[in-house]
């Protein structure tokens, strides 16, 4: 964008100079060079018009300048029916999800802010009850996900979400992408294929939330009122067959745990991944791959369809002979830059120079990318979509872009420059500029030849924005104003004592010549924007650019832990079952030096319930944290860490493993708790997973054990229905007191140790039994704790467990009190109390409570 500014400082004037000695000579001295020092003294009267132009920036700090993303979601819902579009300011798309059923509850909309995670929600003033009830609630409910705070709630009047207003609202609006040769019908075909007008809760939606972007100019908020809120695509986007999981089960599994950053130049900003699921999976060589890799953690599926092809993709690059295919993919991925920001850059005509370099290299890179797929077989539908969606188009973009810009010098100067021989007009006028150099000499010699013979030099310099000058040297008489007026010369001002005029021979130079710099630079201009436009036009290609690239760098990365790692393919099964064959937890075999794999098998043979015993610290919560990570990675579509794996259709994974306190919810440890196990009772089918550790422990024992008996009859009862449930407890009395019937759904397992001596040996083995005891006393000296205080503990429990009394050790003996009453009874009764100076209550204070105190 040409932004003219008025400043003193003129910038890289060409100066000519001819001089002569005292005897006004004829010696000729030329000089070319900017002269920042001689004019930045400049009076207000000298001013030019100058091309803004930000410093080069590196192209790996583009991301950097994006800054962080804000959502702006737009949510209607009617008859049961919800409709759901959000504006994302990080690639300026438009994201819609056609009308779907929703409960009451509005569950599917609470996922989707859990998702999404918008900054503004925005929805008619006239609205359903249990939606306007949700969102009153909504801002205490999803605040605390939210890292800038509650979500602001704002309503429209109903009439800005009418049918026919909204449909106006979208097909009146000029979006980038759409070709301007289209007529109006066309445009209609054209965004009846991309929009579904059938369905009019997207459509109310999609118009109020353009009504919401243009009155708040998202974006823009500082540009002229002509230009726009930046749209450069709509993407539909789809729950359906999506894995219920809530951040209670996201937070125990460790699927991302974000830390803050080290670096305190990053800790007010910046987060960095910890250790986590998504951390080690994340082996992305672009942005939109990472991105891509965390929207498919937040939206595991039951699709196998899709699972399958997911794993396909990734079985191909695990051959041996594909090695070097993957090598290639992945450089090229690393100049994927970010398309969606150079792209809302050319609708606000304020693109650098570094983003024209960013986009030629990532549509060069496309384009390897896309032969290398051809060359791959085109069953796996990856690689065929990738060679059909990246049409020639993209070769059509490069070939433009490196026809026209000339990146050298466009770097040099810092500003669009266009190559030789694409602009006749403009190469005449650079050929000009360039031979102003001997003309300017010429026209400098005949001044000085008609100037006082007092002047020893001259110099005839070009300014843009003001012309051709003759400049003087101020000679010692020239003091006053009215010594500088020479004939046939116009002044105009002083500049480190240079004299600057206008003269005959400049003026003709001007009308001749006119203002080179601007012109040159404003028909460049022109020639951007062109380029901008005939680019803009097929942004669609680049979108489904970033849309291939981030999946196929997602599978690269997935492809890369799986090698290293030693995972194997799931297989998936619309049966009720998972069964893992030696499986690792994959987080902490990478912590561990060695690592015992474990296997599990749930199904109707061997039970859905799952009854862990087992000493403390023997590995009952990571085993059943491994348990949900397989599952968990198999339903992303990526290998795991097993030897074999089949996976059920599972629907949701529930968890009670960790209590996620806050001072906010006002909610104790155990109600927590509670909630936790509610949300799966409530909710979990057959196809889910259940997995429990320790509940029960944050009350009473016997109300703890109970509870935890009631939750795992109500799911014995449910026979078919039942749900995977894995159980950790240290309860024995659930066992030894035979608390649940004995049936086949439910299975005892047990860690399996040894006790040496005063030693106890872990071998962290899954297997089928019971555990009687736990142990604590040997976990408690591997703590550290005070052998008297461990040894105290063991008597206590013997004690308890026999049903014999607890001797107090921090009293004295009945002895011991017996003697000091007696004590006590002879000093009071040896006391003369006809005595004067006998002091009773002296006598009260010393004797009767020291002998107290011994008695107790």
């Amino acid at each position: 964008m040409v932004i003219l500014a008025i400043q003193n400082l003129i910038l890289s004037p060409y100066l000519y100079s001819f001089t002569s000695n005292c005897e006004h000579s004829s010696v000729l001295n030329r000089t070319i060079q900017p002269s920042h020092t001689e004019l930045t003294k400049m009076s207000a009267t000298a001013t030019a018009a100058t091309y803004c132009q930000s410093p080069p920036m590196p192209l790996s700090d583009q991301e950097s300048d994006q800054g962080q993303s804000k959502i702006y979601m737009c949510v209607l819902w009617f008859a049961g029916d919800l409709g759901i579009t959000y504006y994302d300011t990080g690639d300026c798309s438009i994201y819609f999800m056609s009308d779907t059923p929703d409960s009451e509850d509005l569950k599917l909309l609470h996922k989707v802010i859990d998702e999404v995670l918008p900054q503004c929600i925005l929805s008619s003033a006239k609205q359903d009850y249990a939606l306007a009830k949700f969102l009153n609630n909504i801002s205490a409910t999803e605040g605390d996900n939210q890292e800038g705070g509650k979500p602001e709630v704002v309503f429209y009047p109903n009439t800005d979400f009418s049918l026919e207003v909204s449909k106006q609202r979208i097909l009146s609006k000029q979006f980038p992408f759409i070709p301007s040769h289209m007529t109006a019908a066309e445009k209609i075909l054209y965004l009846s294929s991309i929009i579904p007008f059938e369905s009019p809760l997207i459509i109310r939606a999609l118009g109020g939330l353009l009504k919401f972007l243009d009155r708040k100019r998202v974006g823009v908020e500082l540009e002229d009122r002509s230009i726009g809120v930046p749209i450069l695509a709509f993407k539909k986007f789809v729950l359906t067959d999506t894995v219920h999981m809530d951040q209670d089960t996201y937070s125990v599994l460790q699927i991302f745990k974000s830390e803050v950053h080290p670096s305190v130049y990053k800790h007010a900003s910046g987060k960095k991944e910890g250790l986590s699921l998504y951390g080690i999976l994340n082996h992305c060589r672009c942005k939109w791959g990472e991105k891509l890799m965390r929207l498919w953690l937040m939206r595991p599926t039951r699709n196998v369809t899709e699972l399958n092809k997911r794993l396909d993709v990734i079985q191909f690059f695990l051959l041996a002979r594909n090695h070097e295919t993957v090598l290639t993919l992945q450089e090229c991925l690393k100049n994927i830059k970010n398309v969606p920001m150079i792209l809302r850059r050319m609708t606000l005509s304020n693109t650098k120079v570094s983003d024209w370099q960013a986009l030629y290299k990532t549509v060069y890179s496309a384009i390897c990318l896309r032969d290398t797929c051809r060359s791959l077989p085109s069953t796996i539908e990856l690689f065929q979509s990738i060679s059909q969606v990246f049409t020639d188009d993209l070769h059509y973009i490069a070939s433009l872009i490196s026809k026209v810009v000339d990146f050298e010098a466009s770097i040099s100067e810092n500003r669009f420059t266009v190559r030789p021989n694409v602009d006749p007009i403009i190469d005449e006028k650079k050929r000009k500029l360039m031979g102003l150099s001997d003309f300017l000499t010429d026209v400098a010699r005949k001044e000085l030849q008609d100037l006082d013979k007092k002047i020893p030099s001259c110099s005839v310099i070009y300014i843009p924005l003001i012309g051709f000058l003759l400049s003087i040297p101020q000679l010692p008489t020239m003091v006053d104003k009215s010594e500088f007026e020479m004939e046939g010369l116009d002044f105009l001002f002083l500049s480190e004592e240079k004299l600057h005029y206008r003269s005959a021979r400049t003026k003709e130079l001007d009308s001749m010549l006119g203002d080179l710099h601007c012109e040159i630079r404003d028909q460049e201009t022109l020639l951007m924007y062109q380029l901008q436009t005939k680019i803009l036009e097929k942004s669609a290609v680049l979108n489904n650019v970033i849309e291939y690239i981030a999946q196929l760098d997602v599978l690269l990365s997935l492809t890369v832990m799986a090698r290293e790692n030693g995972y194997t393919r799931p297989h998936f099964s619309h049966s009720q079952i998972i069964r893992i064959k030696d499986g690792r937890h994959p987080l902490m075999e990478l912590c561990a030096k060695t690592f015992v794999p474990n296997s599990v098998d749930s199904n109707e043979t061997s039970g859905w319930i799952k009854i862990l015993t087992g000493p403390n610290s023997s590995g009952k919560s990571i085993y059943l944290k491994q348990v949900g990570l397989i599952t968990f990675m198999a339903l992303i579509g990526s290998y795991v860490p097993a030897a074999e794996a089949e996976i059920g259709a599972v629907d949701g994974i529930y968890t009670r493993i960790h209590s996620r306190e806050s001072v906010s919810l006002g909610l104790s440890t155990f109600m927590i708790d509670l909630n936790q196990i509610a949300k799966a009772v409530n909710n979990a089918t057959e196809r889910s997973l259940v997995l429990i550790d320790e509940f029960g422990k944050g009350t009473n024992t016997v109300d703890g054990l109970s509870l935890l008996a009631a939750v795992l009859k109500y799911w014995i009862r449910q026979a078919t229905q039942c749900p995977h449930i894995f159980v950790a407890t240290n309860f024995h009395s659930l066992i030894q007191l035979r608390l649940l019937p004995d049936t086949s759904i439910v299975q005892y397992l047990t860690m399996d140790t040894h006790q040496d001596g005063d030693e106890l040996v872990f071998f962290y083995r899954i297997k089928e039994g019971v555990s009687t005891v736990s142990h604590a006393a040997n976990i408690a000296a591997l703590a550290g704790m005070p052998p008297k205080l461990i040894a105290r503990g063991v008597e206590v429990s013997d004690l308890l467990r026999n049903g014999k009394p607890i001797a107090r050790t921090d009293h004295s003996s009945k002895e011991k009190q017996l003697e000091s009453c007696k004590s006590l009874v002879d000093k009071f009764l040896s006391l003369d109390l006809d005595d004067p100076q006998l002091d009773l209550k002296e006598f009260m204070n010393q004797e009767v409570l020291t002998s107290a105190s011994a008695i107790l």
